[in-house]
């Protein structure tokens, strides 16, 4: 992927990523306020040789001696020797390696000095025992240096005694939140990106073109309420959505077909994408510009489109099939007088047999001859097989309503490869159910490319997880 789809992908999912992020400040809060606060008081023990001699090469000598033997002296400060008597001094209750996590001594590189911090709960307590384990590392450093005669010749002296501090060390709330911020936002994106990779519906057009070459015709937003109006060309004819039906009709006619006529038939690849919707404002808007156009319900089994157009649905397709109503006694004016609509009729036992019927085979004949296009609303191609034997009957092809976010890649692989296994033609997609706001909008391009001679698809494509029949 291109860093451009990495940022589609987080635009997408930037509601995730937000939430994860503030969970994890949050938790960095909860963690700061729950953990008990701890101060740090430090002192600094200097350390030198004494020495008789002022002369620079004894001071060279002592001082060389010094580093050398600062580190050493400096493991002492949490050794028993010293550790010890500053328990019994202070009266603490803990134990000598209960004190040693608590204290740190170090001697910084090249000096003689041996810093020793200690950690408390209590500021005050953590003071008295800096100081007190400063005093006990110049006792224990003087005894244990202390030649079998004379005087030791390592002097050791405090030169920044421990005070109680202000502010607690541990925890740091501001440290902790940015931690929290930083792995919050590192999760949040770790999962936008996993979510990604783990969903396999199909959302938008490059998700189609990974699985097929057919074109890609055009998409139509989500309604919500499409179910109650849905012959939205009529209902709201300057709406975005019904403009998007326009474009279809566009784009459909650049489509390359047969000299034999224009007989589309409509489907999906499972229930609720929305094409029988489409199938009725497609027919409209091509009536609207002027063609005789005939629109027919081939759902045998779940027949819409009288409902949608309003009109009177109890006799229709399978009656003339089966011989008993002439075309003309079926076939109902709609609007202006260019769409013609032809209902279902009667839901029959065998749909499959009935549109695979030689009656059918006469019938799109017949109506190649009367009408400039006819499109046929048919069932999905998953459930049954109805949609993919008309598809091979039409002089057109099939075009596929997707549902954006409604089904799987393998369900529009299985639908298409349906249509493969007949000899079934699909000559485009349209992408449905398209939000109408978020990071996968987008608007219509030309289907020409752009500048750079890439080709694009008519829409940029989304999700809604909704449903239209």
């Amino acid at each position: 992927m291109e860093l451009r789809d990495y940022i589609q992908i987080l635009r997408l999912r930037w509601i995730a990523v937000v939430a994860i992020t503030l969970a994890g400040i949050l938790l960095a809060g909860i963690a700061s306020l729950v953990v008990t606060p701890t101060y740090t008081s430090s002192t600094s023990v200097f350390v030198s040789i004494q020495t008789g001699s002022v002369t620079g090469s004894d001071l060279n000598a002592g001082t060389a001696y010094v580093q050398n033997q600062v580190k050493s002296f400096a493991e002492v400060a949490t050794t028993d020797k010293v550790l010890q008597p500053v328990i019994d001094e202070l009266e603490l209750q803990m134990s000598v390696n209960d004190l040693a996590s608590q204290v740190t001594a170090t001697a910084p590189l090249d000096t003689v000095i041996i810093q020793i911090a200690v950690t408390d709960q209590s500021p005050t307590q953590a003071s008295q025992i800096a100081n007190a384990i400063g005093r006990g590392l110049i006792d224990a450093v003087e005894e244990l240096s202390k030649p079998s005669t004379g005087a030791s010749p390592v002097k050791m002296s405090t030169v920044s005694p421990a005070l109680e501090a202000a502010t607690a060390t541990s925890p740091n709330i501001r440290l902790n939140l940015a931690l929290g911020f930083l792995l919050g936002l590192l999760a949040g994106i770790t999962v936008a990106l996993l979510r990604h990779v783990l969903d396999n519906r199909v959302h938008n057009g490059r998700d189609v073109e990974e699985l097929t070459s057919a074109t890609l015709l055009g998409g139509i937003t989500f309604d919500d309420e499409a179910r109650d109006k849905p012959l939205v060309v009529q209902v709201s004819p300057q709406s975005p959505r019904a403009e998007a039906f326009r474009q279809l009709r566009t784009n459909l006619q650049f489509v390359e077909v047969t000299d034999d006529g224009r007989t589309f038939v409509v489907t999906s690849s499972i229930p609720s994408e929305g094409k029988s919707s489409t199938s009725v404002n497609l027919a409209i808007t091509l009536a609207e510009a002027g063609a005789r156009v005939l629109l027919i319900d081939g759902d045998l089994r779940r027949p819409k489109v009288a409902e949608y157009m309003g009109i009177e649905g109890s006799v229709g397709l399978t009656d003339h099939l089966i011989g008993r109503a002439n075309l003309n006694d079926v076939v109902q004016p709609w609007g202006s007088g260019n769409l013609h609509v032809l209902p279902a009729g009667q839901v029959p036992p065998n749909p499959s047999e009935l549109l695979g019927s030689k009656a059918m085979i006469s019938l799109l004949a017949t109506l190649d001859q009367q009408y400039e296009t006819v499109i046929i609303d048919a069932p999905p191609l998953l459930p049954v097989t109805d949609a993919a034997i008309l598809s091979k009957l039409v002089s057109g092809g099939a075009i596929m309503v997707v549902g954006s976010g409604k089904i799987s890649k393998h369900q529009l692989e299985a639908a298409i490869s349906s249509l493969d296994t007949v000899g079934g033609r699909l000559i485009g997609i349209i992408m449905n159910l398209l939000p109408t706001k978020g990071a996968n909008v987008y608007g219509y391009y030309g289907y020409y490319g752009d500048a750079t001679g890439a080709k694009k698809s008519p829409v940029r494509l989304g999700r809604k997880p909704a449903s239209e029949e």
